[in-house]
């Protein structure tokens, strides 16, 4: 493979602001890692709250760490559309305008207006990956999975690029189990 990237797939999760920990796990509550993710200073946490739709609910969905400025609800299109939300696709963080939930924990319960997204596909990669590759920060690439029995190539997926990441590719659970994608599969970046 001429740009391999490994593909994970990114689960349903939430990220919390300090205002929203607060509430829902009381005044001054610290996060618990409970494993690190592969992009530095990421971690998946012990912590799970209820995120509830107009048609149903998840009870426990993880908290991904650290706290974030705004707080956000990670779905996949089939995951929306079983709890009765009419979520945007959106590369993290761009929650104007995207769908509400409530979020539910042990201490309190938090309406959001805004703040549930399906993430846009996308690729982490340090400036040397991207200068490697030949790719800029907000491009817009493919990249072609190749699996047993289906094998495919993702559009549209947006190149993001910092020197805090990780080379890797992520994708939701709807979009993994298309491809038949498991832990480790490699994929090649098509410009």
């Amino acid at each position: 493979m001429d740009k391999p990237v490994l593909i994970e797939t990114s689960a349903r999760h939430v990220h919390v602001s300090r205002r929203v920990l607060d509430i829902l796990f009381g005044e001054g509550y610290e996060l618990t890692r409970k494993k690190d993710l592969s992009q530095p200073g990421q971690f998946a946490c012990e912590e799970r709250v209820v995120v509830v739709g107009p048609k149903n609910s998840f009870p426990a969905v993880s908290i991904l760490g650290p706290e974030r400025k705004e707080t956000q609800v990670e779905l996949s299109a089939s995951d929306a559309r079983s709890i009765g939300v009419k979520a945007p696709i959106r590369e993290s963080g761009d929650l104007e305008g995207s769908a509400p939930c409530k979020l539910v924990g042990p201490k309190g319960e938090v309406e959001l207006k805004d703040g549930v997204i399906i993430a846009k596909r996308h690729i982490h990669l340090t400036p040397q990956d991207a200068e490697k590759y030949s790719i800029t920060d907000k491009q817009v690439v493919s990249v072609k999975v190749e699996t047993p029995d289906r094998s495919l190539i993702f559009g549209d997926v947006v190149c993001r690029v910092s020197p805090s990441y990780a080379l890797a590719m992520h994708i939701d659970t709807d979009e993994s189990n298309a491809a038949c994608c498991t832990p480790g599969l490699m994929g090649e970046i098509i410009l």
